[in-house]
């Protein structure tokens, strides 16, 4: 399943991957992942989720982002939820990369068995319309 948390700077999306993240940790039989660019998050989330900076790996772009996260997929079968906090600012581009990269993470999704939750930094409207049926109401 691919969920994208959509909205403008400032509008909660980080709080409410958070809060998505901790449940995840609660229900899941596996390994919680969270991608975030900077080390900002260590102190909001339990121990148990992996935090992994995107900057550390010098993950940038999209086509980077993907092989990163099916990399982690890959590298342990046990992976059930992996959340992508700034996706905008790891792939440095605007919100219409959220087509593609939605499409091929459904995909990866299906073969790992794996959630995949994004935040996405632009309002509902720059979101093409390809991908609203992915958007967290």
């Amino acid at each position: 399943m691919v969920t994208l948390l959509i909205g403008k700077k400032g509008s909660g999306k980080t709080k409410k991957l958070i809060e998505l993240a901790k449940a995840a940790v609660e229900k899941s039989n596996g390994n919680v992942v969270l991608i975030e660019k900077g080390q900002k998050l260590t102190y909001n989330l339990p121990y148990s989720v992996r935090l992994v900076d995107s900057d550390a790996y010098d993950v940038k772009g999209a086509d980077a982002l993907l092989g990163f996260i099916s990399g982690i997929c890959a590298g342990n079968y046990d992976v059930t939820d992996v959340f992508v906090d700034s996706t905008l600012k790891i792939t440095g581009t605007d919100a219409s990369v959220t087509e593609a990269l939605a499409a091929e993470l459904k995909k990866l999704s299906a073969a790992a068995d794996t959630n995949f939750v994004l935040s996405v930094s632009a309002g509902e409207e720059e979101i093409p319309a390809s991908v609203q049926e992915y958007v967290l109401k």
